[in-house]
């Protein structure tokens, strides 16, 4: 089953077995969309969800204690890709992306997308070289000018000094 990280448990919260989770997504207000998350292979239904600062604070189905929240802090919830909400265009997850092949316009290689930063003015690409360096690239449509997911290439614009 193909899945996307949507965060990963930080603490309990209370003691009812809400936990914390630090969410992946572009809005943290994501898990109000969804029904339920995958932790440890096993579906568990979203309860009860709030948001406290950048943080999302959720309730699931079976961890009913902060024992049970203890017991699952540092896991990863995941979400099945056929659950997906629908993206905006010239929009892609973060796993989709990573591993592409990075070309200039002309075609030639750059390197392949090692890692995105996300930051609040907009996503840095980290892009690795052939010979090992690595480069970051603001991920905004000046520079990025074509991704193409079914080929695996992003099409950058290159200036001088990259």
């Amino acid at each position: 089953m193909d899945t996307i990280k949507l965060g990963k448990v930080t603490a309990p919260q209370g003691i009812k077995g809400e936990v914390r989770v630090y969410p992946y997504t572009d809005e943290p207000t994501r898990f109000s969309e969804i029904e339920g998350v995958l932790l440890d292979g096993q579906k568990r239904k979203i309860q009860k969800v709030r948001y406290m600062k950048n943080m999302a604070v959720l309730k699931l189905e079976g961890i009913d204690d902060r024992n049970a929240a203890e017991a699952i802090r540092g896991k990863e919830l995941l979400l099945a890709k056929e659950d997906l909400w629908e993206q905006p265009a010239d929009t892609y997850f973060i796993d989709d992306l990573l591993g592409c092949r990075v070309a200039s316009e002309d075609g030639s290689s750059v390197g392949t997308l090692k890692n995105i930063i996300s930051r609040p003015a907009q996503d840095l690409y980290e892009i690795e070289r052939p010979d090992g360096s690595t480069f970051l690239l603001p991920a905004v449509k000046e520079f990025i000018k074509n991704v193409d997911l079914d080929n695996r290439i992003i099409t950058i614009h290159l200036i001088n000094g990259l």
